[in-house]
């Protein structure tokens, strides 16, 4: 869904960018709240993780595919405010390394690929927490609900951005028709990627994933056939199995794996939005991307002839550059919650 130049115009894409401007502020002050030295490092990780999965498209109807967008596993695994970071510095580098996503859209980008899909999946994701027993079940199951909705959610927002900078003449009831409908299918994936990422988290360290917090189950004790508290104290329900250390390793090698091979057997229809700006004129002023020229633009590497070697270093380069950007930003904004707090 990353929407290129020419799609919006300037106004609005000027006004999207105040508003991601003033998100990712918001979220650096929250993000150190949610930030420790032991899930700084994670935060990095799953940023780099969404890049590759980002590069596996997966066919959702004829002639289109989707890809994940990454917000509700974000802020499952490290936070909302963290969440929002994470997938920003995804764009960032997809847009000035890939030439993915217009640089002029980045604020488009953010507002509807970064903060749409965390904050409407990380409102579902606590309201059915709240409700649910708290087991890892519950967490999964919760998860998978959040990320399908946050899906949708976003292709909603493309639309309003749409009618209100939208620089074609075309049918604001067909472009909601077609975006809603083809993402819906496309949230299916996303449900299943996040459910099952989390899932595995949850398996080995669940006192790494933020959504997980308060996983917890009160003692019970049966008196007169009935179950009662036995103490006000909780009880976790399950201990971590893996190092930090090991978890990141497996992590890192994973994302690389993902976008340095399993990207190359990708769907390559066009995605929901490209399918939809094609079928429905919306592409008709489109600008070429100001790093068109990027030795890494459309993921691949100049002057590398070989298609599936290509791509395959574009992937392991963008998943290096994510994790060190990433892992760079979370750090800071870990130091500076300490050195905040020293000096409280």
């Amino acid at each position: 869904m990353h929407v290129p130049d020419g799609f919006i115009d300037a106004p609005v894409s000027a006004a999207t960018g105040v508003v991601a401007a003033a998100a990712i502020a918001v979220s650096l002050r929250g993000a150190r709240r949610e930030l420790d030295e032991r899930t700084a490092p994670l935060a990095g990780l799953v940023a780099a993780f969404i890049f590759a999965v980002q590069m596996l498209n997966f066919p959702v109807a004829a002639g289109t595919s989707g890809h994940l967008l990454g917000g509700a596993l974000a802020a499952i695994l490290v936070g909302p405010y963290t969440g929002v970071l994470c997938v920003s510095v995804v764009l960032l580098m997809q847009g000035i390394l890939f030439a993915d996503g217009g640089l002029t859209a980045l604020g488009v980008n953010i507002t509807d690929m970064a903060i749409t899909t965390t904050v409407v999946a990380y409102a579902v994701f606590r309201g059915l927490v709240k409700v649910l027993p708290r087991t890892r079940r519950s967490i999964t199951a919760a998860s998978f609900t959040a990320a399908l909705l946050s899906v949708p959610a976003a292709a909603l927002v493309f639309t309003l951005l749409y009618a209100l900078g939208g620089t074609t003449d075309v049918s604001l009831g067909k472009v909601a028709t077609a975006m809603i409908g083809v993402h819906v299918l496309i949230g299916v994936g996303e449900a299943a990627i996040t459910a099952l990422t989390v899932g595995a988290v949850i398996a080995v360290r669940p006192d790494l994933v933020h959504g997980a917090r308060g996983l917890e189950q009160r003692l019970k004790l049966r008196v007169n056939g009935e179950l009662v508290d036995a103490t006000p104290r909780l009880e976790p329900v399950a201990a971590p199995r893996t190092s930090r250390r090991g978890l990141w390793i497996g992590g890192l090698v994973t994302s690389l794996l993902l976008a340095g091979f399993v990207s190359f057997y990708a769907s390559s229809n066009p995605d929901g939005l490209e399918k939809v700006a094609a079928d429905h004129g919306i592409d008709q002023k489109a600008k070429e991307h100001t790093s068109a020229d990027s030795p890494l633009a459309d993921y691949g590497v100049r002057d590398v002839d070989d298609a599936r070697l290509s791509g395959g270093l574009a992937g392991v380069i963008g998943v290096g550059v994510t994790v060190v950007a990433g892992t760079g930003v979370f750090w800071a904004v870990r130091k500076r919650r300490s050195t905040t707090s020293q000096a409280a």
